[in-house]
């Protein structure tokens, strides 16, 4: 065929800018990633490696990874084997890797081509097909798998995908496996190592979803009868938006059939409409709008990501973000469920859920952005174990649940909220902020150039910590502020002696600079996030490391 561009990347330009008009430019994107063998750096961010399709996430490349992890397998040393949870290169064959994907543009293509490679090692290969990210947490549990390969990049836009791999524990590969992997990959990369396609011999499938659904049964956490009961008895009105991601279909099975319960956007989309498939704030409002048209008791609204990890809310009067949905529900599983534990949250996430923690006499544990920093208190032999564990890039999981985020379960949480509190989740909300306090938090960011993601963003970003000390005195919009004190366990976080807040971190996936803020006053949001990205740009532009 003729091409009409002269790469993926300016093929993905022409289609974003007119989804409708060249999304029959796919079929270039097909040829580029089958044909293009160029090399790419392999890193694994917070979660899993991630590529623009045809540029450097490629049928070559994606092989390449595979191998990456069987060369792991082959020549893992006891203290790898420990974190894998396997015994040997044999264990692994005989238990088994679940691969699958979301449904995202040649996602059973690339399966294939993991697939292929695994079973001509000898190694049990289940198919998933289209699944979710907590599915594949769950069903190595149910199946005993010894880890599992899940082809999603996430929330990112339609021209990405990603490769996520799961341990035996089923939470995310911490950097003790994907460093292994990494190195594996980037020395086959260096060689330009091309990997023949090898057509994948018998593949098991499963059906994740009901092992899935059998996981919270055994689980026990989520009383899901009293959720059903709820929806088939209450006055509730239900609006799921799956942004033509690979949740759909998934609450039917274990909520039922419903004239109560409505899904929208599950038609196959490769381009999503056009739009970034994410929780956000601009994505919430069909969901809330559809709401907004129903005269029921009880209303929930929520919006699901592509792959089934992130999960936004509304009563349909009010966008809830995980900064507060995450600390109603530590509230709700200690007060009503009387599960004990600790808050486990990010260093980006509200201190919402902290004031509610110090009040209930619940011990807090913030780590570094990512939820496999979760995973020490979400085992079950922990010794302290999550209550809940949340993060602001709208990801939860709780007691005895998954180690993976898992946008389901905060669905159930949600609802049986509802139904034990008979109130809906924005009335509950302003109950907590009257006893606890209003947090405001917010996020934006700052686009860099491609060539910096990952270390270099890093490095450049390190000038922040020299110039933000206790005492300094900040001119946030008008005003004087102080700095309290400095926390850097992930990027840079500034905390004010008003108890407000800002942090400076680089993405570990994309070309981009990520900040967080959170006032105590909504009117003091805009100057917080206009001095933020003034900070942010003049690091940059004061560091020599380019």
């Amino acid at each position: 065929m003729a091409y009409h561009c002269k790469n993926a990347e300016e093929c993905w330009r022409s289609i974003v800018s007119d989804v409708k008009g060249n999304a029959g430019l796919l079929n270039e994107i097909k040829k580029f990633a089958k044909e293009n063998t160029a090399p790419a750096k392999i890193v694994f961010g917070t979660s899993g490696w991630r590529g623009e399709i045809g540029t450097d996430y490629t049928f070559n490349n994606v092989r390449i990874v595979t191998t990456a992890i069987i060369e792991m397998f082959k020549n893992a040393d006891s203290e790898l084997l420990n974190a894998l949870g396997a015994k040997n290169f044999e264990d692994i064959k005989k238990r088994g890797v679940i691969v699958g994907h979301d449904n995202r543009f040649l996602g059973p293509e690339f399966a294939n081509s993991v697939m292929g490679l695994l079973s001509r090692e000898g190694i049990k290969v289940y198919y998933a097909g289209e699944a979710t990210t907590p599915e594949f947490s769950a069903s190595i549990e149910m199946l005993n798998a010894a880890c599992s390969i899940n082809l999603t990049p996430s929330h990112n836009p339609a021209n990405y995908a990603g490769f996520k791999f799961n341990p035996a524990d089923g939470g995310p590969a911490g950097t003790e496996i994907t460093n292994v992997i990494e190195k594996n990959a980037n020395q086959l990369m260096a060689n330009n190592k091309i990997i023949p396609e090898v057509l994948p011999e018998y593949v098991e499938r499963i059906n994740t979803m009901k092992l899935y659904e059998n996981f919270l049964l055994r689980r026990g956490t989520l009383d899901i009868e009293k959720i059903r009961r709820f929806i088939k008895t209450e006055d509730c009105f239900i609006c799921i938006d799956h942004v033509h991601g690979a949740s759909r279909k998934r609450p039917p099975s274990i909520l039922g059939e419903s004239a109560k319960i409505c899904y929208l956007r599950t038609e196959n989309d490769y381009l999503f409409g056009g739009i970034p498939p994410e929780p956000s704030a601009r994505n919430i409002q069909l969901a809330m709008n559809t709401l907004k048209e129903r005269k029921s008791r009880f209303k929930l609204g929520a919006i699901i990501d592509p792959d089934g990890d992130r999960i936004r809310f509304t009563d349909g009067n009010r966008d809830i973000t995980m900064n507060h949905f995450g600390a109603m529900v530590l509230h709700f599983l200690h007060t009503y469920k009387n599960i004990s534990g600790v808050l486990v949250k990010s260093v980006a996430t509200s201190n919402f859920g902290n004031a509610i923690a110090q009040k209930l006499g619940i011990p807090v544990k913030e780590t570094a952005v990512g939820f496999k920093n979760f995973r020490p208190y979400m085992l079950q032999n922990a010794r302290e174990r999550a209550i809940v564990s949340y993060e602001e890039s709208d990801g939860i999981s709780g007691y005895n649940n998954t180690l993976e985020k898992d946008a389901l379960f905060g669905l159930l949480v949600a609802l049986e909220m509802m139904a034990v509190t008979g109130k809906n989740i924005g009335e509950y909300l302003r109950g907590l902020e009257e006893e606890f306090g209003a947090y405001y938090p917010e996020k934006a960011g700052i686009e860099v150039e491609r060539s910096l993601a990952g270390t270099a963003l890093t490095k450049k970003l390190s000038h922040v910590i020299e110039k933000f000390k206790p005492g300094t005195e900040l001119s946030i919009g008008g005003k004087k502020k102080r700095i309290a004190s400095v926390i850097t366990v992930d990027g840079t976080k500034i905390i004010l002696e008003d108890n407000s807040w800002f942090l400076i971190r680089p993405s570990g996936t994309e070309p981009k600079v990520r900040f967080y803020l959170e006032t105590r006053a909504q009117n003091e949001l805009t100057p917080m996030i206009d001095a933020v990205k003034s900070f942010t740009k003049e690091a940059l532009e004061q560091t020599t490391l380019f």
